[in-house]
Parts: C-alpha cells; sequence; structure tokens
C-alpha cells in the first residue's frame, strides 16, 4: 500500500513547487532586472502558506497514522480497528513524504531557479 501512497504524494507535492514559481514569475513581471532578489521575495512571500498547508496536511493524517478509528455514526472512537490496518501505511506514507519534500522544495526550487537563470545568461 506503500506505493499507492507515493502516487498519491506525487500529486500532492507538485502543489507547493507550483506556488512557488507562480509567486517567482509575478516577481519577475514586476522586478525584470534582479532575478536573485526576484526568487527570495517568492520565497518568503510563499513561505507560510506552503508550511501551513503541510502542517493541516501531516495533522489530518495523525488519526490515520496512529490508527484511530472515528465513527460518527456511533460517536465511538477505538484503537487499532481492522479497517484502520489498510490506511496507515498510505498515511504515513504520504505524511513523512509530504515533511521531506517541503524541505526540498523550499530549499532546492530557488536554488534551481538560480542555476536556470544564471545559465540562461
Amino acid at each position: 500500500m506503500c506505493g499507492v501512497g507515493i502516487i498519491a504524494l506525487a500529486g500532492i507535492i507538485v502543489n507547493n513547487n507550483i506556488l512557488l514559481l507562480d509567486a517567482f514569475h509575478q516577481q519577475i513581471k514586476v522586478r525584470k532586472n534582479n532575478i536573485k532578489q526576484c526568487i527570495i521575495n517568492a520565497s518568503i512571500s510563499r513561505i507560510r502558506p506552503i508550511l501551513l498547508t503541510v502542517a493541516t496536511t501531516v495533522l489530518g493524517l495523525i488519526p490515520m497514522i496512529t490508527r484511530l478509528n472515528i465513527s460518527f455514526f456511533t460517536l465511538q472512537i477505538t484503537y487499532d480497528a481492522p479497517s484502520s490496518q489498510w490506511w496507515v501505511d498510505i498515511s504515513a506514507t504520504i505524511a513523512s513524504g509530504i515533511l521531506a519534500a517541503t524541505v526540498l522544495t523550499l530549499l532546492f526550487t530557488p536554488a534551481l531557479l538560480v542555476i536556470q537563470r544564471h545559465e540562461k545568461t
């Protein structure tokens, strides 16, 4: 089931990079000369939305990672229900992957933008 989590993770991770790249392209339209300053401004302006999105996703997956089953119909919380065994691997894969990918997104995407712009000039 980890494979399904990795496939889902691939779709989720792209959103953070899209946010960062979109902010960068908006900065380029405003300031056309200073590429490094545009990258810094884009990173600073999008770090809070990216971190909040990651935090809510990981916090939302914690009940599944810890094998809690919350039934809203019977108003019961059970631990290690048979239905939760399928979701533990998927949710753990997604949560750990998002945390690792966020660090990589915030570090490597701006660095790769600098390298790409440096090679074009």
